[in-house]
């Protein structure tokens, strides 16, 4: 299929460039794939849409402070990206060194073995040069690593962002469910960041299951698709885990006869990529590449929670997979009409 088939005009004033004055705010639009009914509410009225013994599967990353902004001994400014944790010295993982993969910007006359300054007791080295702006980047122990991105790291929001990150985004850019050591992804799983603690709490009450998965997003979400046949484009590997309990708790939920409803792109992915033993699917930790395109067959999810997606991404081609590419394109012409917000901090989208 032709990229061209994925593409829509966004009046750029509907990209979402705060979030809404108070998480859940947002506007929820319903879509049923099987009808083309398209509903517009207030995201409070999720609940609706549920029954007892439902389940929520939902991504606990956390969203870390990856931009780093230093300079070069010349005094010249440099930006370090972390995109990966590599694996750490297995002796002593406080005094080890600790590796990344970074972006650095801008990359030109940068040399192997260099530091980047933050202050005088605060550096990193750009150990190797991967190309393409990539490198291989070196903190000289844990205690140095955690001190940097804590004092000198910024929330790497999306580009379409058209503004620095404030202390707000520290909260704002993070689910009300993500967890303090898993805070590994440098994009935050945006379906779930209309959710508030008192509407979990409500779904207990309710009898509907939240399930946790794990998947931390790289900056591949954001990737575009620069191919004109769909099918030649790569999706970057993301580390998942999907535990033995998840597993119990999702097979239970099927065998019952109940829905799986996926908050976010990164969780049917996580969801999608575990092994089917019978129709039980199966705990997992490792790296996942899974490029969902029209004509693929979900085989665990039922529903689908998510945020509007940019044109011509991975993350559209997705959602048409999930609800058929014309039905897709023509609800997000009905959100532009009833001017929703769009993207990270936009308003969400369910497809049932």
């Amino acid at each position: 299929m032709d990229i061209n088939l994925f593409d829509y005009n966004l009046p750029s004033e509907l990209i979402a460039q705060y979030p809404p004055e108070r998480r859940g705010q947002s506007k929820l639009m319903i879509l049923n794939r099987s009808s083309g009914q398209i509903e517009i509410r207030p995201f409070s009225a999720l609940p609706e849409y549920l029954v007892r013994g439902d389940a929520l599967v939902m991504n606990n990353t956390r969203v870390f402070k990856a931009r780093l902004l230093g300079h070069r001994q010349t005094g010249a400014e440099v930006e370090v990206f972390l995109t990966k944790a590599l694996l750490h010295n297995p002796i002593s993982l406080t005094r080890g060194p600790r590796s990344w993969e970074g972006l650095v910007r801008p990359s030109r006359r940068l040399k192997e073995g260099e530091e980047i300054i933050f202050d005088d007791s605060h550096r990193l080295c750009l150990k190797k040069n991967l190309g393409d702006g990539k490198w291989l980047v070196i903190f000289s122990s844990k205690t140095m690593e955690q001190s940097v991105i804590r004092k000198f790291g910024h929330i790497p929001l999306p580009q379409y962002i058209k503004r620095q990150d404030e202390n707000s985004d520290s909260k704002r850019y993070q689910t009300v469910f993500a967890r303090k050591d898993k805070a590994l992804a440098v994009a935050a799983p945006t379906a779930g960041l209309h959710f508030t603690r008192s509407m979990l709490k409500d779904f207990k009450q309710q009898g509907v299951k939240t399930v946790e998965i794990t998947l931390d997003v790289g900056p591949g979400t954001f990737k575009p698709v620069k191919v004109n046949d769909i099918k030649k484009h790569v999706v970057d590997a993301e580390f998942a885990s999907l535990s033995a309990n998840a597993c119990k708790s999702l097979n239970s939920v099927k065998a019952n006869g109940k829905r799986v409803f996926a908050v976010g792109t990164t969780s049917i992915r996580t969801l999608e990529s575990a092994s089917l033993s019978g129709n039980k699917i199966e705990p997992f930790s490792k790296d996942v590449d899974l490029y969902i395109k029209p004509g693929y067959r979900f085989k665990f999810a039922d529903c689908l929670l998510t945020n509007f997606h940019l044109p011509k991404s991975s993350l559209l081609i997705l959602v048409s997979a999930f609800a058929g590419r014309e039905r897709i394109l023509k609800a997000y012409q009905e959100a532009i009409s009833h001017k929703m917000r769009f993207y990270s901090y936009g308003d969400a989208m369910l497809i049932l």
